[in-house]
Parts: structure tokens; C-alpha cells; sequence
């Protein structure tokens, strides 16, 4: 640092002498180099070619080539070079874009365009993290989607009279016409977790968008103290997902949370006031498959409101206010004005908020690892797609078969989403009439 400014800041407007320059120069190298020795950096650099030689030809070569391009740019932006080979000034402007681009680029490649073409190779492999990966085609989403039908005898037969037991597991009973028909599936677990995570959706979305957009119109009222509260609903937002779920966590306890201890207490004032004798469920919010879920929802929906509300609101102050002056001279009450101004003007946010919502609760992860310390339970109740790919890619160490599921997640999330953007233009072209 001290070398920059000693080869960098200029005195009275004067140019900065070339001792000074070179001067900062050793600074900032010793500095550096001093830095790298003192946190044992030296140490790791000089392990790094006994490491690439561990590892073969290919990542010498890489770097290898690497290294020429860097020089090969470097000295291709050169001004005796650019004039040998004729380039003009539009030239130079486009490697110089193509330049301030490349880091982005860079990392663009190197952390997602590879690694999703990498895990799309290994979803048509056996690769378990540690051994050869062998090419097995499609029996990886075959296993997905694997699906057994069989025709009962009586309702109660079981499946292994039926069905080959070592390779199915019960996953649906049905009567229909008084016939019994039984379904069994190859992986039971993507099944519960399609279903777990397609119910959490149905719910999580619509409860933390309406009340959204209900507290974004009233967010956008002259009331006082209106700031405050913009920026109270956007907390929970910015907070961190673990200490969000730990919290409620602890408030969902049966025993010693909170909001046991408000439903106890409404109860009793009831029975107090009313002579009734309202018996205290004392629900066990995590620990019962009936309402695990539903109590992830509600915990997800409280995060996800705040952003929601001001993403609405922003969608809110741009709606210019001669509408609802026109709309007030024609007798539409705040109603009509909110059902046929407000609605129809918000319609590209709302579209927004929808996807981004949907796709967020469809990649649910951080809330059920946490509530059910990475099992999806009590049972399966909180097991959800992410949380199965999770535990078939890091626990179970079947990385072919959990790079399948991801991909199966995606056509999912696809499927929703190109599903709302043609609702969405539909809607406007309703609104365009």
C-alpha cells in the first residue's frame, strides 16, 4: 500500500518522478513478497510443481497454454506490434473491452458454464467420487423415473406377490372401482421429494407473495414512519438462513417455544372466559410428520416476504400518479383502482417476483438441512429435491445419480417457469384489449 501511493500520488499536480515510481515499485514487491513469507504462502508455492507432476501431463500443458496466450495478448497489445499488423483504433478498443471483460468471463467458465456441462457428462456416469467413471448412458434417469404398475388381487396383497421386492418399494395405493392397484418405484425417495417439494411451493409462494404486495401497497402510503417500517420488513431477508432457522428452531419447540406458549395461552384464556374445555394440542412442530413441513413453509415464507415487499414496492412508485388521478375523476373507489391500475401496472413485477419465488422454493435446501439436521425428516416429511441430491452426492457419494437429479431439477423448474411467462403474456395481452 505504501508503495502505490509513493509511485502514484502526485504532488501539486506535478507527474510523478520516475525515481518515485521505481521506488514504489520495490515497495510494493518486497511488501509483497515479505507478506507471502511471513503467512508460510512461499512454502505452498514451491509444493505446487511436485503437486502438478502427481497429477500428470494435462494440467502442465494447460498451464502451458495459458501462460502463451497471456503472452501472446500482452505482446499483441503492444504499440510496435499493433502498428506491424496494420490494427486501427476500433481494433484496439475491442481487445480492450474483450480485456476488462475476461476476468468476468473467466470465472463465468471456470465456476458455472464448466461445471454445468461437467455434471451433465457425469449424470450419463457411475462416478462415486473416487473410482474410474464408466459411461452408462440413460440408466441413470431411467432409475429416476422408474415406475412399476400392478393390478392387486385383494387390496392388502404385497408387493413382493406382484413385483420384484429387491428392485421396487411401495410407493402408492389406489382403489379405483373398488380394484386394487399398486405402484412401485425404483427411487421412492425422488418420488417424496418431488411431491414434498411441489406442496411446499403450492404454499410458500402464494404466502410470501400476497402479503407481499398487501404491505408493499401499504408501505407506499404517505403514513408517518413508513421508512421505518421499509426497512424493518427487509431484515429477515438480508439474514443469515442459518441463524434464521435456528431461531425458529428454537421456537417451535413443544416444550419451551414461543409459540406453543401464545397457543397454550390462548387456550386457556378461552376456556377462562368461555367455560370451555379446549384441550392443549401441544403440537411437536419438527418432530411430527403432519406439520414438519407446513412449519418449514411458514419459517421460508417469513424470510422471503421482505424482499418480495420491496421489489413490489419499487414496482409501486413507478406507476405514474395520473392514472389514479384519472381513475378517481371517472368514481373508481381504492378498490377498482387497485384491481384495474395497481394490478395491471405491477403485472412485469409481479412476473418477477414470481419466478424468483418459485424458483427459490423449488431449490429449498438451507431451511429442511437445518430443522432436520440433513435427514429430511421426521421420516421423509421434510425431504425435498435438493436435500435428496444432497445426500445422494455428498453422502452417499453417488455423484452420477445425484448429477441426474439436478438435471431433473432443472427441467422441473424449467417447466414452472416457462409455464408462468406464457400466463404472464396471455395476461397482457388480456390487459392490451
Amino acid at each position: 500500500v505504501a508503495g502505490y501511493f509513493i509511485s502514484t500520488v502526485e504532488v501539486r499536480e506535478r507527474p510523478v518522478p520516475a525515481a518515485r515510481r521505481a521506488l514504489g515499485r520495490v515497495f510494493m514487491v518486497s511488501g509483497t513478497a515479505g507478506f507471502l513469507f511471513s503467512v508460510g504462502a512461499l512454502t505452498a508455492l514451491t509444493s505446487i510443481p511436485g503437486r502438478y507432476a502427481a497429477l500428470g501431463w494435462l494440467p502442465f500443458a494447460l498451464t502451458l497454454v495459458m501462460l502463451l496466450a497471456g503472452g501472446m495478448l500482452w505482446r499483441m497489445s503492444r504499440r510496435d506490434c499493433a502498428q506491424a499488423l496494420g490494427a486501427k483504433n476500433i481494433h484496439s478498443e475491442r481487445l480492450s473491452g474483450w480485456l476488462f471483460l475476461s476476468p468476468n468471463l473467466l470465472g463465468f467458465v471456470l465456476f458455472f458454464a464448466g461445471p454445468l456441462l461437467f455434471s451433465l457428462y457425469v449424470s450419463f456416469t457411475n462416478w462415486d467420487s473416487f473410482n474410474q467413471r464408466d459411461w452408462v448412458g440413460l440408466a441413470n434417469y431411467a432409475r429416476v423415473f422408474n415406475l412399476s404398475v400392478s393390478v392387486l388381487a385383494t387390496p392388502d396383497q404385497p408387493l413382493r406377490e406382484v413385483m420384484d421386492a429387491g428392485r421396487y418399494d411401495e410407493l402408492l395405493r389406489l382403489n379405483i372401482l373398488g380394484q386394487g392397484i399398486l405402484i412401485g418405484a425404483e427411487d421412492k425417495r425422488f418420488w417424496i421429494a418431488l411431491r414434498n417439494t411441489l406442496v411446499f411451493g403450492l404454499l410458500a409462494v402464494p404466502l410470501s407473495v400476497l402479503p407481499a404486495l398487501l404491505l408493499a401497497a401499504l408501505l407506499n402510503s404517505q403514513l408517518p414512519g413508513m421508512r421505518f417500517y421499509r426497512t424493518l420488513y427487509f431484515v429477515p431477508s438480508v439474514a443469515a438462513v442459518v441463524g434464521v432457522a435456528l431461531i425458529w428452531q428454537w421456537m417451535y419447540n413443544s416444550q419451551v417455544g414461543w409459540i406453543n406458549y401464545f397457543i397454550s395461552s390462548a387456550i386457556g384464556f378461552l376456556n377462562a372466559v368461555l367455560g370451555s374445555n379446549i384441550r392443549d394440542p401441544q403440537i411437536r412442530w419438527l418432530a411430527d410428520s403432519d406439520y414438519a413441513l407446513l412449519s418449514v413453509v411458514i419459517m421460508s415464507a417469513w424470510q422471503w416476504i421482505g424482499f418480495n415487499t420491496v421489489l413490489f414496492l419499487a414496482g409501486l412508485q413507478t406507476i405514474p400518479r395520473e392514472l389514479y388521478e384519472a381513475a378517481t375523476v371517472d368514481g373508481a373507489n381504492a378498490r377498482q383502482q387497485f384491481f384495474n391500475v395497481t394490478l395491471p401496472m405491477l403485472a412485469p413485477t409481479t412476473l418477477y417476483v414470481l419466478i424468483t419465488t418459485t424458483i427459490q422454493a423449488l431449490q429449498v435446501f438451507d431451511q429442511v438441512f437445518i430443522v432436520s439436521n440433513g435427514t429430511g425428516g421426521p421420516g421423509t416429511a421434510t425431504l425435498t429435491m435438493t436435500l435428496n441430491l444432497y445426500q445422494n452426492g455428498f453422502q452417499s457419494f453417488r455423484q452420477g445419480y445425484a448429477s441426474a437429479l439436478a438435471w431433473v431439477l432443472f427441467i422441473v423448474i424449467f417447466v414452472f417457469t416457462l409455464v408462468q411467462f406464457r400466463r404472464q403474456r396471455r395476461a397482457s395481452g388480456a390487459y392490451d384489449e
